[in-house]
């Protein structure tokens, strides 16, 4: 049973990965991925579990983990990240239910904190490109009339962009006056902004944090959960 069991984890766990990796790698190429990508890997997870002699255990673990499945596809009907990530979500708790090597606790919902917690980076970036746009006594929000809160809100989700490429644009023109735009942009009904010098948030894919979220979860486990029990 133990054997089984170890073997089912780590066939998951790489065929979890490839996914991944693969799905991250077309996501950043071409912004894009058809939903057939994640059913296909889906099913041939599910099959995984006919390598065990023992089949029920196995299904209650991948039904429990499928409490993620209408939570992440409420985000994705209300545009917080594209259908690909929910799916690849849903894909994971099918191909790799739970599955970690470590000894910290891990829930359904562990990858999608894990992520949270790797969420904070795009922000830092934000925050240091324009911080070293200002030491170079560039003129960011030249043309604006804001209050410092919202130019403080528009250094942390994006930057003043030459040539923007899979960016959305956080600007908008007022009267003749250029104003800062915090609304939130749906991940797949908005056009990507092509206006030069112009203040965007980039179109982040998501799935590279998922993939780290992931690996978090199969080295650590769950780093939210694990803060707080301590």
């Amino acid at each position: 049973m133990i054997e089984s069991l170890l073997n089912y984890n780590i066939l998951g766990i790489g065929l979890a990965l490839t996914m991944l990796i693969v799905g991250s790698v077309i996501d950043i190429w071409k912004r894009e991925i058809h939903d057939y990508y994640w059913i296909g890997f889906g099913i041939v997870g599910f099959l995984l579990i006919f390598i065990n002699s023992e089949i029920l255990p196995y299904l209650i673990k991948i039904g429990v983990a499928l409490i993620i499945a209408p939570f992440v596809i409420f985000i994705w009907r209300r545009g917080l990240f594209g259908g690909a990530d929910a799916f690849a979500l849903i894909a994971l708790a099918v191909i790799a239910p739970m599955a970690t090597l470590s000894k910290n606790p891990v829930t359904p919902f562990t990858i999608l904190s894990n992520t949270i917690v790797l969420f904070i980076i795009p922000f830092i970036i934000n925050v240091v490109r324009n911080l070293i746009s200002i030491f170079r006594h560039e003129n960011i929000f030249e043309g604006f009339e804001e209050s410092r809160f919202k130019k403080i809100c528009a250094m942390l989700i994006g930057y003043k962009a030459k040539n923007p490429k899979f960016c959305f644009s956080i600007e908008k023109t007022e009267n003749g006056k250029k104003k800062i735009n915090l609304t939130l942009h749906h991940a797949e009904n908005e056009e990507y902004c092509t206006k030069p010098n112009t203040w965007i948030t980039p179109g982040i894919p998501y799935l590279l944090l998922i993939t780290g979220g992931f690996i978090m979860q199969i080295l650590y486990g769950d780093l939210l959960f694990g803060f707080f029990i301590k």
